[in-house]
């Protein structure tokens, strides 16, 4: 196999199963084995399972660690496996030296982080539950983060689902409703749940010093209130995690849903991600934004934050390193055209302060215009959990528990966008599994706020709009 003529990325045919060059130029032969996704040949004539067998064999023969069993059983196309470089190369020779090539490509298993209630008001969500009671009843969203905290008020009876939708663990920790780094409750609080308590916010005084204000709030309550939550838990308690892992929960949601013959799950929140690598792949086919596009086309709308990388350096001839906006800074899954990718604005007032200066701009590395819409994400009041809480709890001193903390980032964004859209389609079920007439109706109705397309794509968020609009 052979990369396409003026692909955007630098392979070397090794017998006929690319391995991009920068991960051999990564891999010191003195380090341990690195974590690597192995793609399956689906040509290969005995068909995916036997190609799986060759491949597990190969590894076997070669590798002390060998194949991680637990992920590569989550996966279905992919083999996951610790390799050093010898072994890499190794495994390569063997399986050209096969009657059948059982291996398409080999990438490393990339690690991704967590990209960071006035705002309901901001995109009109209190206007469209008081006159069309868009509240999110009857429709499920997934939460792929780092898990979501069930022992939160604020999620009451958001996380109940039944079979064949569950939540699932995707780390080492096997509990995807505890949630140690605590971003995941928080996006899971913007789109879905209601609650009360205390809730600690940010404040600076006349000498800019910042002072942490507990008070009681008698009602908090997420964009879609009644919509449910199912957790899948891809990021451990450092907020790290593996393309391998959201991968595996993107093809459970496949499964859950039948392939699209029957959607128990309408949609996902994606806040999590990590900045495109031209080196690897052309800009929105990396294996994660393919599985992307694979479960739009199944009828799931997938809501992406764009990334918080779109602010930093400039080298001036003259001053030398000057901060300054960076465009093409569009993070994967949220180059995926399908996908529904969301930067960030400010809470409340969008016309005055703009797109927020961290959100990633577009357009995306072969021209594509994102983002696709704007959301507040700047100092989002949302529940509190594990490493978020515990920050709040010792920089305020109040007594726990503190239940609503702020934080920032497309991530939260990208929560508004899933709530709206649960909302809408609860109350207009018709476009339940039409995910591209979603995106035209949500940026088709969206308020241009007068910043470039590049920053703002259609403009900000508007749930009164898009439910009036059909």
């Amino acid at each position: 196999m052979t990369e396409p003529e003026g692909a955007r990325f630098h392979a070397r045919e090794l017998y006929g199963s690319v391995i991009a060059v920068p991960l051999l130029q990564r891999m010191d032969a003195a380090e341990a084995p690195h974590r690597v996704v192995i793609d399956l040949n689906l040509a290969y004539p005995q068909g995916r399972e036997a190609a799986a067998r060759a491949i597990h064999a190969l590894v076997g023969s070669v590798a002390d660690e060998g194949v991680d069993e637990a992920r590569t059983a989550q996966l279905g196309q992919y083999v996951v496996a610790w390799l050093s470089p010898e072994a890499l190369l190794e495994i390569v020779r063997r399986d050209r030296a096969a009657e059948h090539r059982a291996i398409h490509r080999i990438w490393p298993d990339f690690k991704v982080r967590a990209l960071i209630n006035k705002s309901c008001a901001t995109v009109k969500a209190d206007a469209a539950r008081a006159v069309f009671s868009a509240l999110g009843a009857g429709i499920t969203w997934a939460v792929v983060d780092s898990g979501i905290d069930h022992g939160h008020p604020h999620f009451d009876h958001s996380l109940d689902v039944t079979l064949p939708v569950e939540h699932k663990d995707f780390t080492k920790a096997a509990s995807p409703l505890t949630d140690e780094f605590g971003h995941g409750t928080h996006v899971a609080g913007i789109i879905a749940g209601q609650g009360s308590g205390t809730v600690v916010r940010a404040e600076l005084d006349s000498g800019d010093d910042v002072h942490y204000l507990p008070v009681h709030a008698d009602r908090m309550t997420g964009i879609a209130p009644l919509a449910k939550l199912v957790s899948y838990k891809v990021l451990d308690e450092r907020g790290d995690g593996e393309t391998s892992a959201i991968i595996a929960a993107l093809q459970d949601i496949q499964r859950v849903n039948s392939g699209g013959r029957d959607l128990k799950i309408q949609g996902v929140n994606l806040s999590v991600g990590y900045p495109f690598d031209p080196q690897w792949f052309a800009c929105g086919e990396s294996p994660l934004c393919v599985e992307v596009t694979r479960l739009v086309k199944s009828g799931v709308v997938v809501v992406v934050a764009a990334g918080n990388t779109g602010y930093g350096y400039n080298q001036d001839a003259v001053k030398g390193a000057v901060a300054a906006g960076m465009d093409l800074t569009i993070n994967d899954p949220g180059n995926a055209e399908a996908a529904i990718t969301v930067g960030s604005t400010h809470r409340e007032m969008p016309h005055r302060y703009g797109v927020s200066y961290f959100s990633s701009k577009g357009p995306t590395g072969d021209g594509r215009a994102k983002p696709d819409l704007v959301a507040p994400g700047e100092r989002i009041l949302s529940c509190a959990a594990g490493k978020l809480r515990g920050r709040v709890e010792a920089k305020a001193e109040v007594r726990p528990p503190v239940h609503y903390v702020e934080d920032s980032g497309t991530s939260m964004a990208a929560a508004h966008v899933s709530g709206a859209i649960a909302a809408f389609l609860s109350i207009r079920g018709e476009f339940i599994g039409r995910p591209d007439e979603i995106k035209r109706i949500f940026t088709g109705t969206a308020t241009d706020l007068g910043r470039v397309p590049a920053f703002q794509g259609h403009g900000l968020l508007d749930l009164m709009r898009a439910i009036q609009s059909v």
